[in-house]
């Protein structure tokens, strides 16, 4: 038997969308790496939201494409790219919709 790397626990939405969002988090580093996976039909999309839980420009759902697989190790990116640099040291907290998705780890690298 194999156990999938940090994937002991996963933050699971099934075929209905379902969205979490962290508690403020004050991070170092300049991108966000994910371990997920999700069906063909599933995805992931990932919000930057400040403390209070408004979306950082640049950094809302909207602005980042769908991932969709199966990775151990995948960077976020939005349509302005995937530096997050700007935001390290602040407290940010992440919002998630998924759907038909498991989320087993997050990280800053």
């Amino acid at each position: 038997a194999t156990i999938r790397t940090d994937g002991f626990v996963s933050v699971h939405a099934g075929g209905k969308t379902g969205e979490m969002v962290t508690k403020p988090l004050i991070f170092e580093g300049k991108e966000l790496v994910i371990n997920y996976s999700t069906s063909a039909a599933g995805g992931i999309r990932v919000e930057v939201q400040d403390e209070a839980g408004a979306p950082i420009p640049n950094f809302r759902l909207e602005d980042c494409p769908v991932i969709y697989g199966d990775e151990i190790e995948r960077v976020v990116r939005w349509n302005s790219g995937s530096d997050l640099s700007s935001l390290a040291g602040k407290p940010v907290r992440l919002g998630f919709e998924m759907t038909d998705a498991d989320l087993y780890s997050i990280r800053w690298r």
